[in-house]
Formats: C-alpha cells, structure tokens, sequence
C-alpha cells in the first residue's frame, strides 16, 4: 500500500515537472519570437529610413527652382509673343544653373511691387530679373553682382529734350518700386530730388510696355528706366522712334536676391555662375542678348 502511494506520489511530481518545463519552453520561444519580431521591425525601419534618405537627396537633385520676375521687363524677362514661352537673358542664365545641378526651373512671373510677400511667403526661391542691389544690400541674401547697370531718361526722338535740364515742367514715367524710382526719391543725392521736384508730373506704371505706349502716344514726355531695358526698347522700335539721353540719372549693380538668410541656396546658385564665367557660357548668354557692355561677372 506504501508503496503504491509512493509510485502515485513520485509519478505527479514527475508530471508536474514535465508541465513547468513545458511551459518554460513555451515562454523562451515567445521571447525569442518577440526578439526575432523586434529585429525584423528595426531592419525594416532602417531600411525605410535610408529610402527616405534616398529620396530626400533624389529631390533635392531634381528639386524646382522657381524664380520669381517681372514678365514685362526685356530683355532680361518677358513673354515672347510669337513662341508663347517666357524669355530673357537672366531666364536664360537661370535655365543653364538648373541644367547643371539637375533642378527644375519653374519660371513664375510676379507684381513686381508684390515681390517682397511672394519671397517671404515661400512662393517663389529668389528674385532674379534686374534686380538692383544697390540700396538693398541688407534686405536679402545676394549673389555678387553680374551686370553693370545704369538709369537713364528715353525721350521720343522728335523731342526738343537733350538734357537733364529740359525735363522741367515735364511728364516723366517711371516703373512702381523701379530702381529709377527710387534714384528719383534718394534723399542721399539732392540733385535727383530737385530733379524729380522740376518735372510737371511723374507717374507711376506697373510695366515699361504701357508706359512707351503712352510716350508713343505723347501722353508723357519722357520714361526714367534701366539702359539695359530702355536700349531693348529703341533698338527694336522704328530707328529714330526714341533716344536715350547721354547724361545719366544713377548708376548702379544687378545681382540675384534670396530670401534674408538663405546663404545655402545663394552659394549654390553663385557656384554655377562663376563656373559658366570661367567656362565661356556665362559670355555666350550675354551676347544672345546683347549685354555685352553691361555684364560685370567675371570680368
């Protein structure tokens, strides 16, 4: 009977034993199941982080530039009638940065007066077309400067106007937020204040093309206006139409303007131009254009 009770005893025990190791074994397997599976999500995630990266650089390569300008503004930029496509030299220098660092270039025409919110907003990467530097030094990110500019007054070529001085008692035409207008305001240089005090009236335009129209029309006598812009215009009207008059109302530099801080995009951008300066392209461009005597950039 003893004994039978020890056999009974002996073989729950072993039972039990076999049991609990059982189930040990089941929980080492979960957690090296749950190990396998921690793992396996870590690659995984590594592996997505890298394709991430991956792609970051992608786009970055294949990123949109988008340059903001004044779409009336020949010939740095302005829409070209017969071909429908948005033309100019500074487009033009623009497209050559794009295909050398693999970007989009994303033409986006602006208010020229709206420039500032259309920056600072993200709209659009930089200014680039005709942009004046001078009296702007602290207000962007610039590139160095790459045309030598000048403002001057175009009068019809009928005019008894041949100086500065006959423009008293005068309409003059002037572009909304141009470099001329400015010139025309800088307190700094009081002999273009008293200048601008002669003129009979000055008005202010959204675009240069209007304004020529109403020279033509002798609703004013004379346009205050870049000499890149103001030679464009006489040299493709009827000759004789226009003449620039020799003396000048400032001088001053065009660079390409980023938004206050953006010194990585600049540099960028300012990297491929001296390139294409060092190269030739940069000369083949102005040429194209005719802006020969103006550009400045590696010279």
């Amino acid at each position: 009977m003893k004994k039978k009770l020890l056999a009974a005893v002996l073989s729950c025990a072993m039972t039990c034993m076999l049991f609990a190791g059982c189930g040990a074994t089941k929980e080492e397997a979960s957690t090296e199941a749950e190990s396998v599976t921690e793992v396996s999500e870590d690659a995984e995630s590594k592996e997505v982080s890298e394709e991430s990266e991956e792609v970051s650089t992608d786009s970055e390569e294949g990123r949109d530039f988008i340059v903001g300008f004044d779409a009336e503004f020949p010939p740095f930029g302005y829409l070209d009638e017969e071909s429908g496509e948005y033309v100019g030299f500074d487009l033009s220098l623009a497209e050559e940065v794009c295909n050398r660092l693999g970007w989009n270039l994303v033409k986006q025409p602006i208010d020229w007066d709206s420039k500032d919110s259309e920056l600072s907003s993200g709209s659009i990467d930089c200014i680039w077309n005709g942009f004046t530097i001078n009296g702007r030094e602290d207000s962007y990110t610039w590139t160095e400067a790459y045309v030598d500019n000048s403002q001057v007054f175009v009068v019809a070529g009928d005019s008894e106007i041949e100086a500065l001085s006959d423009l008293a008692g005068k309409t003059v035409a002037v572009q909304k937020d141009s470099s001329a207008l400015a010139a025309l305001n800088d307190e700094e240089v009081p002999e273009n204040v008293e200048l601008k005090k002669s003129f009979k009236d000055l008005i202010e335009y959204s675009d240069y093309n209007t304004a020529f129209m109403d020279l033509e029309a002798g609703a004013v006598d004379a346009v205050a206006i870049d000499i890149g812009v103001a030679q464009y215009q006489v040299s493709n009207r009827e000759e004789g139409a226009y003449v620039i008059l020799s003396e000048k109302l400032a001088t001053e530099q065009y660079g390409v303007g980023f938004l206050k801080g953006n010194e990585e995009l600049r540099d960028k951008v300012q990297n491929v131009l001296d390139e294409m300066a060092e190269d030739g392209t940069f000369m083949e461009i102005e040429k194209e254009w005719g802006l020969e005597d103006s550009v400045c950039l590696g010279k």
